[in-house]
């Protein structure tokens, strides 16, 4: 697909859509994260290739809690090997994706090379923190969910 800003995205497994926001990255060069608060939508960085374009292109989102679903990428985990996510972009096109798996990576160890590296085709990656842990009150892990371009619209 040619290249056009995405605007939202629907993750029919879960029930979830959201508006999409631009991000990019902070001064010291690490990722700039779309905002924390309940309800905050995803975002695109901006670094990455627009869904639909060849590459990967990267979807940020919270979790914002571990119990309910106020957060954009609560209970991404529960996505499923074929289960499909939706981009709309400006031009008015949907990329559609379809998850081929997902990846939980310790955030001190993230493997930037292969979540970032060139694909052959369209792919989409969201991230999101996973690992909770209570008696820090730190998410000590990223969640990668890896999907294919299987259709547009």
């Amino acid at each position: 697909m040619d290249a056009s800003r995405p605007v939202s995205l629907t993750i029919g497994a879960l029930d979830r859509t959201s508006k999409i926001i631009e991000t990019g990255l902070r001064d010291d060069r690490t990722l700039e994260v779309p905002p924390e608060h309940e309800g905050a939508p995803a975002s695109w960085f901006t670094g990455s290739p627009t869904p639909g374009q060849r590459g990967p292109a990267v979807l940020l989102g919270h979790v914002n809690s571990t119990a309910d679903d106020s957060g954009v990428f609560y209970n991404l985990d529960a996505l499923e090997q074929g289960d499909q996510i939706s981009v709309t972009r400006t031009d008015g096109t949907r990329a559609i994706f379809e998850v081929y798996k997902s990846e939980l990576y310790p955030k001190n160890d993230f493997p930037t090379k292969a979540v970032y590296s060139p694909t052959p085709g369209a792919e989409l990656r969201l991230i999101t923190c996973d690992g909770f842990t209570a008696s820090s009150g730190d998410f000590v892990k990223n969640l990668v969910i890896y999907a294919k371009l299987v259709d547009t619209a």
